[in-house]
C-alpha cells in the first residue's frame, strides 16, 4: 500500500501545493506531473462527469509520479463517493457543502476504518483487492486519509469552532461563492461579511492545527492574492483550475490572434 504523500507533507509542516481538474484524462495528470511543481492533484468530481473506471485510471497515473491525489465530492451519496475513491487510490477526500457538525462527522466515519468509522473491507484495488483486504495495514491506511471540509454554508460558519475541534479534520477551505450565496447576497464573493468570514475561518483553522488551504486561480491578481494569503499564515494551496487556464489562454492569444487578422 503506498505511503500518503499529502498527509506525510502536513505531518512535517511543509507547505503544499495542488491543482484542479475537470477532466478524467490520465495524460492529463501526467502532463502536472512532469511540470514537477504539484505535490497532489484535486479531480473536482462535483462539477465532472465521471465513472469508477477512471476514478482508478486516474490515481495509477498519479502514481507512477509519487504525486498525491485528492478527490471533491458532493455531499450525497458522500459515503459511497468516499469509500470508492479512497479504493481506487485517492488519498484525501474534500467533502463540499457540509451543513452541519453531524455531516462533517458523517463525512469523517465514511473515511475511517471500522470501529471507529465506517470503512471496512472492500477488496478495492488500494488494498491489492484480497491480500490486504481487512488487515491491519489497510485500517492504518483509511485512517491516515487526508480529510478536507469545505467551509461554505452559513449554518456550518455558525458551528466553527465545534468543526475545529473535531480530530478527524485535517484540512478547512473557505468557499467565498457559496457563503455568499447562503447569506443572500451572491456573487458579492468581497463583500466585508464574506471576508470577515474567510479570515476568522483561516485563523481559526491556524489556532486549531486544521492547515487552512487557498484557492487561487490564475489571473492578474494571482500574486497579490498569494501574498495575501501567506502574510495570513497559509501553507496550502490549490492553485489554477484547467478550463479556467484553458478560457483565458483563449481569451488571451486567441484574441489577439483574431485583432492581428483584422488588420490583414
Amino acid at each position: 500500500m503506498r505511503r500518503n504523500k499529502l498527509r506525510k507533507l502536513l505531518k512535517q509542516g511543509k507547505p503544499t501545493i495542488g491543482t484542479h481538474i475537470h477532466s478524467t484524462w490520465p495524460g492529463i495528470m501526467e502532463v502536472i506531473a512532469l511540470s514537477e511543481t504539484m505535490d497532489y492533484v484535486e479531480f473536482t468530481s462535483e462539477y465532472a462527469p465521471y465513472n469508477l473506471y477512471s476514478l482508478e485510471n486516474m490515481c495509477m497515473a498519479a502514481e507512477l509520479h509519487d504525486m498525491s491525489t485528492m478527490i471533491k465530492i458532493d455531499p450525497e451519496p458522500k459515503n459511497y463517493l468516499a469509500q470508492r475513491a479512497i479504493g481506487a487510490g485517492f488519498q484525501s477526500v474534500m467533502f463540499a457543502n457540509p451543513r452541519s457538525v453531524n455531516d462533517v462527522e458523517e463525512a469523517i466515519r465514511a473515511v475511517r476504518s471500522e470501529p471507529n468509522g465506517w470503512n471496512g473491507c472492500w477488496m478495492h484495488r488500494i488494498e491489492g483487492y484480497l491480500l490486504e483486504c481487512g488487515t491491519k495495514k489497510a485500517a492504518r491506511y483509511f485512517d491516515d486519509i487526508v480529510v478536507a471540509i469545505h467551509m461554505e454554508k452559513k449554518s456550518l460558519y455558525d458551528q466553527l469552532e465545534d468543526v475545529m475541534n473535531l480530530d478527524g479534520v485535517n484540512m478547512i477551505q473557505f468557499g467565498p461563492g457559496d457563503f455568499s450565496m447562503s447569506l443572500g447576497i451572491a456573487g458579492q464573493t468581497t463583500h466585508p461579511k464574506v471576508r470577515e468570514a474567510e479570515e476568522k475561518t483561516i485563523k481559526m483553522a491556524l489556532k486549531h492545527d486544521k492547515h487552512p488551504r487557498a484557492e487561487i486561480e490564475s489571473n492578474e491578481g494571482y500574486e497579490k492574492n498569494l501574498k495575501k494569503y501567506i502574510d495570513m499564515g497559509v501553507r496550502d494551496f490549490c492553485v489554477g483550475v484547467e478550463v479556467v487556464i484553458l478560457y483565458e489562454w483563449m481569451k488571451q492569444y486567441g484574441g489577439l490572434t483574431r485583432k492581428a487578422l483584422e488588420k490583414v
